[in-house]
């Protein structure tokens, strides 16, 4: 596997902390819990999973001469919030389609976290009324064109940096991460659970770990709502980002592992369980998780521990892929905790 041969920008600290959540282990009695904190990998705007991916498109974005990058996603997404810190670092501007994935009406919804961080970081947004889906979109195609109408040039980045040429490796490198991680802890992670929605982190995982036979054990919790369109996205983007790190095998649908169980009842609205997972992570070990993926993948893991799934004593990697911002567009939700 050759992931080396592609340019690298660095937007990250390094290497992610791995830390054992203890009090979380202790309460569900079987397995023990462990959480990489992708959440605290970057001095930009809070970091999180983004930056990983947009690494390894940031060197390709400098060399097409662009002026302009163009994102989309929800109106709290964090990948257009990571997007516009990365276009503000590289000397960049910022056009944004920001569409109304989620059916969700809290007062402030679109004045707070992820989307103020994005217009105080200067990012020009496009506040756009359509429904989730985890395509190519046409409004997007219309921000790209306006930039270059505009006599600016855009550098095109899909939602979650997902179906870019270049959405994987940024994942491909976090299982390498790990790997060097577990040869200083001394043992091996007999699972990884990770949020699944546009397909590129856990895709990228899935490549990864399939070097040492464990793609299998990357146990993605959908939070799309779209199963099946999720899961062919992540097939996909696993095979063409396989090809491209040359792998030397070919992944397959039996590499991808998702559990469909959590995402109700729609993408970015939490379940009365999800916010339950919220609350006992964070009174537990004092981790915040969001009601969109974290909450829905720390739900999962919950359930799964307690339906039996891990064999006991597994010991589970929870990738915290840094949502949190998100939460405070739900606060009503959690006005009394």
């Amino acid at each position: 596997m050759n992931l080396q041969k592609f340019e690298r920008y660095p937007l990250t600290f390094g290497p992610t902390p791995i830390e054992k959540l203890s009090r979380l282990s202790e309460h569900l009695g079987n397995i023990e819990v462990y959480a990489k904190r992708e959440d605290c990998n970057s001095g930009l705007a809070l970091g999180g999973n983004k930056l990983r991916k947009l690494e390894y498109i940031v060197p390709d974005a400098i060399a097409s001469g662009a002026d302009t990058l163009v994102s989309i996603g929800g109106v709290q997404s964090n990948h257009t919030r990571l997007v516009t810190a990365t276009a503000a670092k590289i000397g960049m501007k910022c056009r944004l389609v920001q569409e109304s994935w989620v059916p969700f009406e809290d007062a402030v919804y679109d004045r707070v976290g992820n989307i103020l961080m994005s217009r105080v970081m200067g990012a020009e947004i496009d506040l756009v009324d359509e429904g989730f889906d985890i395509g190519i979109r046409e409004s997007w195609k219309n921000a790209i064109e306006d930039v270059k109408a505009k006599g600016g040039v855009p550098y095109p980045i899909p939602a979650g940096a997902s179906v870019h040429k270049y959405g994987g490796l940024g994942y491909v490198g976090f299982a390498e991460e790990v790997r060097e991680q577990e040869k200083e802890l001394g043992f091996k992670f007999d699972y990884i659970v990770v949020c699944t929605v546009t397909g590129s982190t856990h895709a990228g995982m899935a490549v990864g770990f399939a070097e040492d036979g464990r793609s299998q054990k990357v146990i993605g919790i959908d939070a799309s709502g779209t199963p099946a369109q999720t899961r062919d996205q992540v097939l996909t983007i696993a095979q063409q980002t396989a090809e491209l790190v040359e792998l030397g095998r070919e992944i397959t649908a039996e590499d991808i592992v998702i559990k469909e169980d959590y995402a109700y009842p729609a993408y970015g609205v939490p379940s009365n369980e999800t916010n339950e997972a919220i609350r006992l992570v964070a009174r537990l070990e004092g981790m915040m998780t969001d009601p969109v993926y974290e909450g829905k993948s720390m739900q999962g893991l919950i359930d799964l521990a307690q339906k039996g799934f891990f064999p006991e004593g597994s010991k589970v990697l929870y990738a915290h892929l840094g949502g949190v911002p998100a939460i405070n567009g739900y606060s009503y939700i959690y006005r009394n905790g």
